[in-house]
């Protein structure tokens, strides 16, 4: 079964390994580049031009490998991996119109922010509402009414506010990844670390699954997740594919991921802590997406309030560049931050399950 999880990782890394380069003469030939806002750092006022929409690369190379991987092994797709996919492939969609729009308009700003918020919330409500659907033989959907931690917790919060919920989850990861898209590498490599860690939760969720109360030690630990295996191979052929992609994405940055890429992975993250009711949990896996978030508002708030800024430049990563930091420096201290954010949270998530031993 750990086969096919080895298999959509490494189809995933290979497949943008040697794809993102022909991906890359293609947007250079027909002039699809990124345009750079005339506020931000005078160092990106370089990167103008450079290839943009890199997210297609890792979408196609996470989907061909979750299929490749079924096809070889045998093993049959699930709903709950589905779902994920195509949240991805819906928040990548909307994305894919915003960079579009910003290339063919020549400007840096893309759709229409009421459009733009239209778009993720109706891929969002539509993940949202079938993803309480397709039970199992246990009754388990891919997702729960309940809120969740490290498993579900409290009282039932109803479909409608599920909706509600899913869809703040949504909008803050796919946003926060985008906002955290500002430096070569940055946000692909973050997105490594926490899909490595739900493909961790996945197999372990797996191997302690109320399933399989019957052949574990304490059924009172296990797990009530309807597919874990299989949103542990979602996860392993995304950390493969942006892997992959890192190789081209990193500074120098030979293409970007653009909105299409940051909205994906945002939706992606979401889409894994939703069906494997880790919901809580990803603030803490993904906390350098929440801390790049928490500096736009701060600096947002502070801004209307006070008329003063907090930061010389939200979001964070900028005002580190324009206090002197190279732009390597501060990626690279940035992924010491979410590789610790990414090990608290694995301490987490196993010391709540070894609690309840």
């Amino acid at each position: 079964m750990m086969k096919q999880i080895l298999l959509s990782g490494v189809i995933g890394l290979f497949l943008t390994l040697i794809g993102t380069p022909l991906l890359i003469k293609l947007l250079a030939k027909k002039g699809y580049g990124q345009y750079i806002r005339d506020d931000g750092p005078r160092e990106h006022h370089s990167k103008r031009g450079t290839p943009t929409m890199g997210g297609i690369a890792f979408i196609l190379a996470t989907i061909i490998a979750y299929f490749l991987s079924k096809l070889i092994t045998g093993y049959q797709v699930t709903f709950s991996g589905l779902l994920v996919l195509g949240l991805m492939a819906g928040m990548g969609l909307v994305g894919f119109l915003d960079d579009y729009i910003k290339i063919v308009k020549r400007r840096s700003l893309g759709l229409r922010a009421k459009a733009k918020m239209a778009g993720q919330l109706l891929v969002g409500i539509a993940f949202a509402v079938l993803a309480l659907q397709f039970p199992d033989n246990r009754d388990q959907t891919p997702a729960s009414t309940r809120l969740s931690f490290i498993t579900d917790f409290g009282w039932k919060i109803g479909p409608v506010l599920f909706v509600i919920w899913a869809l703040f989850m949504i909008l803050a990861m796919s946003n926060g990844v985008n906002l955290t898209d500002g430096l070569d590498g940055l946000a692909t490599g973050a997105s490594v670390m926490v899909f490595g860690a739900y493909t961790f939760i996945g197999v372990w969720q797996f191997q302690e699954s109320c399933a399989n109360a019957e052949f574990l030690t304490n059924p009172a630990a296990c797990f009530e997740v309807r597919d874990p295996l299989d949103l542990a191979v979602v996860a392993s052929a995304l950390m493969g594919a942006c892997f992959g992609f890192l190789w081209w994405n990193t500074s120098p940055a030979k293409i970007f991921m653009g909105d299409t890429g940051s909205l994906a992975l945002g939706g992606a993250l979401a889409g894994l802590a939703i069906c494997s009711r880790t919901e809580l949990l990803l603030a803490v896996l993904g906390g350098l997406f929440v801390l790049i978030t928490m500096s736009v508002v701060i600096q947002v708030g502070s801004f209307r309030l006070t008329g003063k800024r907090v930061f010389r430049m939200a979001p964070l990563q900028h005002h580190f560049e324009l206090k002197g930091w190279s732009e390597v420096l501060v990626v690279v201290r940035f992924w010491i931050i979410q590789g610790m954010c990414v090990i608290v949270g694995l301490g987490i998530f196993y010391a709540g399950w070894a609690a309840t031993k």
